[in-house]
């Protein structure tokens, strides 16, 4: 038990992360947080939200994700100011909480990061398929736009895009932050552009009712409205992808914090409004689609700007690919620094300075599933693996403010410790108001973590050097 429990010192992570090359400013970080939180959770999950769990309240669901997101993103940001090392939470709880609880995180954000980079790329082939390739003609077989589980061979689109994202990673940061600035103007200017169209297309009685009684149960009849919250923290994993470019940024104590806090403040504008307008225009009957922007504006007659939408969309769901695909491989990284998955992954690419070997077993595995698992079974697991971190690192501040060989000269996360305990609890929460078919699953994927750590990650680690 003293074993497993053992803690990793922050020194030895600054010096195996010190080949990471550190170009990320505070504007970058917003670049790539926006980058991963307005992808597909803005495109599709506001229309499937509210035709299944929400209704019109379902933009009450993505304020409350956001707000729980925001708090935490503050505890993501003291733990990068005290540390700026690679990893995110994996690295962070195996400093304060020791090797087993760290590697159970890692385990769980690995399935995070991998499956929401299929979750996206299978939204961008929804898109890409539906409104482009129709547009001019082109008709995939059915075998090449969804998995088996949909009656298909492979989803060949999302297979091809993650293939174009791994090799923009692969180049190195420098060239990922290029990309990712520019897709998130373009991005955010078309959500603009849709929010302003579609408010003169609004009809009043589509928001009555606002919360209707078919979706109210549980405590106080807010069951609907908290499982849409649960599922839609998928639309707000960027804030551990961000906490894992610590080493690549530039003085992190600060600039950790600005771009969380940046990210979490434009983003709850966005899914807000953008969810507002989008029930306004369509009942909320009508919404369980895979495109509910683009669809909206077709019921309008705006099948000009329906494409010009779709053009926003698939800008947005590439970026958040983007920043996943780059936290994802230094997760991968990091288990391979430390030895707990083979040593291979933690090797750095001497011309750009990236773990090539992490982001070749990423590209394997996030192909594989966005080829042949449909969209919202992929959610569903992503949400778990997000909150079970959030929870991990709320209630880690706590064990960080006692370790007195810990300098933290920036950011710390105010009320403490009240702040940080009500946000662990309300992660808990809303894991148990997920699916129990999720839960079921999640639990699956943690006791063969387990296995792997006992039967691998345990004789191989570098703590026991």
């Amino acid at each position: 038990m003293s074993r497993i429990f053992r803690k990793e010192s922050v020194d030895n992570y600054l010096k195996a992360d010190s080949q990471l090359k550190r170009t990320l400013g505070p504007w970058d970080l917003i670049g790539l947080g926006i980058g991963a939180v307005i992808g597909t959770g803005i495109f599709i999950l506001p229309g499937h939200e509210a035709a299944q769990h929400a209704g019109p309240a379902v933009a009450i669901a993505f304020f409350i994700a956001a707000l729980l997101s925001g708090i935490v993103g503050m505890a993501y940001a003291e733990f990068s100011s005290a540390m700026p090392i690679a990893g995110s939470a994996y690295s962070f709880a195996t400093v304060v909480y020791g090797e087993i609880i760290g590697w159970m995180l890692g385990w769980a954000l690995i399935l995070e990061y991998f499956l929401a980079v299929s979750a996206e790329a299978t939204g961008f082939a929804a898109y890409f398929n539906n409104n482009i390739l129709d547009a001019v003609g082109v008709h995939l077989p059915k075998a090449l736009q969804s998995g088996p589980m949909d009656g298909g061979v492979i989803n060949i689109t999302a297979v091809l895009i993650i293939l174009v994202i791994a090799f923009i990673v692969a180049r190195g940061s420098e060239l990922s932050k290029k990309v990712e600035n520019i897709a998130v103007i373009v991005k955010v200017a078309i959500i603009l552009l849709f929010i302003g169209l579609g408010a003169f297309y609004i009809k009043s009685s589509n928001y009555v009712p606002f919360y209707p009684a078919e979706f109210h149960s549980s405590w106080l009849g807010l069951g609907g409205i908290s499982t849409a919250a649960a599922t839609v923290f998928f639309a707000f994993i960027g804030f551990d992808a961000l906490a894992s470019n610590s080493a690549e940024t530039v003085n992190p104590q600060k600039n950790i914090i600005r771009g969380i806090l940046g990210t979490v403040i434009i983003a709850v504008i966005l899914y807000v409004v953008f969810s507002l307008v989008l029930v306004g225009m369509v009942p909320y009957t009508h919404l369980n689609v895979d495109d509910p922007a683009a669809y909206a504006l077709h019921l309008a007659h705006l099948d000009g700007w329906n494409k010009v939408i779709t053009v926003g969309a698939l800008f947005g769901i590439f970026t958040a690919m983007l920043t996943m695909f780059f936290g994802g491989s230094r997760l991968v990284y990091a288990l391979g620094r430390d030895g707990l998955l083979s040593g291979k992954m933690g090797k750095i690419d001497p011309k750009y300075k990236v773990p090539k070997n992490a982001i070749i077993i990423a590209l394997i595995v996030q192909a594989f599933f966005a080829g042949v698992v449909p969209l919202e079974q992929l959610a569903s697991l992503i949400n778990a693996g997000t909150l079970l971190a959030f929870a991990g690192m709320s209630f880690g501040i706590i064990p960080l403010r006692k370790r007195n060989d810990i300098t933290n000269t920036g950011f710390k996360m105010p009320w403490y410790p009240v702040l940080p305990v009500c946000a662990g609890l309300a992660s808990i929460y809303f894991i148990i108001m997920l699916p129990d078919a999720t839960k079921i699953s999640v639990a699956i994927w943690l006791v063969i973590g387990l296995i792997v750590y006992f039967a691998y990650g345990i004789k191989h680690s570098k703590l026991s050097d």
